[in-house]
């Protein structure tokens, strides 16, 4: 029996509407497949879009993806910025601000409630070590920003010693949520963090 052919909507969603309809999408996608196995059909077919449909919001794959990773990128700074009661700015040390450590717990709690998006960055993270990956200089760039701004709040006096401690800090976070992704019911990810911080803060 032939399948039939997937209905396209009629109707026509706001601009902002449907960027975020196929970001969702998207995401949910990669988590599944990571970018290789990723095929813009499905996307359109998850939006009921057609393929040139799908382009004329986003104009090519490697956009979409670069999409995906700012979007979270952005939702992530607001969220933590919420829970942690001050300005998005003042993640960084714009202002009264938190601390390193309070700052990674609240994204530790995050990421324990987000595990398809955890694994949508760890799978791109790991893909996009190929020079050839359209997320390569994304990820290059996301490093070295990352670093620049957790050292920013780290503890300590001198800036050596704050980057070190900011590295050690995504080295744990990062190799804690690897080994979460892949036994869930054995790691507490939230749990294993705090152990791990108070080694990492400890005396500082």
């Amino acid at each position: 029996m032939k399948t039939p052919p997937i209905r396209r909507e009629r109707a026509r969603l706001p601009a902002a509407e449907r960027r975020r309809q196929i970001i969702e999408v998207t995401t949910r996608l990669i988590a599944e497949r990571g970018f290789w196995g990723l095929s813009m059909q499905d996307v359109a077919d998850g939006c009921a879009l057609t393929v040139p449909g799908l382009l004329h919001h986003v104009g090519s794959k490697d956009n979409l993806l670069v999409a995906v990773l700012e979007h979270r990128d952005e939702t992530d700074t607001r969220t933590l910025a919420a829970e942690l009661g001050v300005a998005a700015e003042e993640l960084w040390g714009e202002g009264p601000g938190v601390t390193l450590r309070q700052v990674c717990s609240a994204l530790v709690r995050r990421n324990a409630a987000q595990p398809e998006i955890v694994r949508l960055f760890a799978v791109l993270e790991a893909e996009s070590l190929a020079p050839g990956h359209p997320a390569y200089r994304y990820f290059k760039l996301r490093q070295r920003r990352t670093l620049e701004m957790l050292s920013r709040i780290a503890p300590g006096s001198g800036e050596a010693a704050r980057w070190a401690l900011a590295g050690q800090v995504i080295a744990m976070m990062d190799g804690l949520q690897i080994q979460w992704l892949r036994d869930r019911a054995a790691i507490d990810l939230v749990e294993s963090w705090e152990a791990a911080a108070d080694r990492l803060f400890a005396g500082r």
